[in-house]
């Protein structure tokens, strides 16, 4: 089948404060006791192992989405949005080797249509403002507030985790916006202006003819893309080599979701989310916010960078190693900036 990557959608260099540098130990708050993270007691998903089947009430009738709880932290609680449109939270599961190491408390989610959710026959139901309120539906079942409420969006979660923030941020404690620009139309021209120059042009011609054509599911496409573009951008590694999480969440994909939102084109939005564009309300958004990029990302890393000083309390991250999915191929630094902001803003310090 074709591989999409976790770019925009498989599927963001100027920093705020030193985040290229771990976080001071000194300056760490210290972590829960670890009897205290693993007690479940009075939870209503213990026998689940943290898995609860939450049902939202959509246009198109009543669906029940899929999560999953790590932890227990009654002031750091992260809710996870994945990327693509149409991707699995699997590829989230490299925050199992460093969240429960901080005690932090964090909730796997497959959107409505994706993986373990239901996937409703009315395809009506991929609409930005509907994921939306599907976000608050799960925030509500899962008992998060402005005490505790951290949302992460990589990727496509991270437009979905922006216009969340700008209707509910009153019931957020932070934000994370992970490789992810705020708006699509200069996504598309720093892919033509930046990438596409960037890539070897007979290669860049060749898959161009084939968009053309229509053949995006031509083994070629893939063919081309895989080495110079994805292994450049998304995930700087050979993609033989890609970890296993990445590789089921590529493979579990609902493509209806993706094309019908990104487009089928891998060198550029073209879907619903064309004119995407929340540069001028950032300001808006007043809970402490994290942008992460990567400085090979297929999103721009100084535009993402200088997100951080549109809103009222921001930070920017940037990845030097890494790309697209930086929490893979820089692991080191997107976890330390990831989980220093969220001990900082816990210690009061931010």
């Amino acid at each position: 089948m074709k591989i999409f990557p976790l770019c925009l959608f498989v599927f963001s260099a100027v920093l705020l404060s030193a985040c290229h540098q771990p976080a001071n130990d000194k300056a760490l708050v210290a972590a829960p006791p670890v009897n205290t993270y693993f007690d479940h007691t009075g939870r209503d998903d213990v026998l689940a192992g943290g898995v609860k089947l939450v049902k939202i009430t959509t246009p198109q009738g009543e669906f029940k989405v899929w999560t999953k709880r790590v932890g227990n932290n009654p002031t750091i609680k992260v809710l996870l949005l994945h990327g693509g449109p149409g991707m699995t939270h699997e590829y989230f599961e490299v925050f199992d080797s460093y969240f429960p190491g901080a005690s932090i408390e964090y909730y796997y989610y497959d959107q409505l249509g994706s993986h373990y959710s239901d996937h409703p026959k009315d395809e009506a139901y991929i609409d930005l403002p509907r994921y939306v309120e599907e976000v608050e539906q799960v925030r509500q079942a899962l008992g998060l507030d402005s005490k505790n409420f951290y949302l992460l969006g990589h990727s496509w979660g991270g437009i979905l985790a922006m216009e969340y923030a700008l209707k509910y941020q009153q019931h957020m404690k932070g934000l994370i916006i992970s490789n992810m620009m705020d708006s699509i139309p200069a996504y598309n021209d720093y892919a033509k202006k930046v990438l596409m120059p960037a890539m070897d042009q007979t290669v860049l011609k060749e898959a161009q003819a084939l968009e053309a054509a229509g053949k995006y599911q031509d083994p070629r496409y893939m063919e081309l893309l895989i080495p110079h573009h994805y292994e450049k951008h998304v995930l700087r590694m050979p993609a033989a080599q890609w970890p296993d999480p990445v590789n089921r969440a590529i493979k579990n994909v609902n493509e209806k979701i993706y094309v019908s939102m990104q487009g089928p084109s891998e060198l550029g939005a073209s879907g619903k989310l064309l004119n995407w564009d929340r540069s001028a309300d950032l300001k808006k958004i007043t809970v402490p916010t994290l942008t992460i990029g990567g400085q090979h990302d297929t999103m721009d890393p100084t535009y993402m960078a200088n997100m951080a000083k549109q809103v009222k309390h921001g930070r920017a991250l940037t990845c030097p190693n890494g790309s697209h999915m930086s929490m893979y191929d820089d692991s080191k630094t997107y976890f330390a900036g990831l989980i220093g902001f969220l001990q900082d803003v816990d210690a009061g310090r931010f």
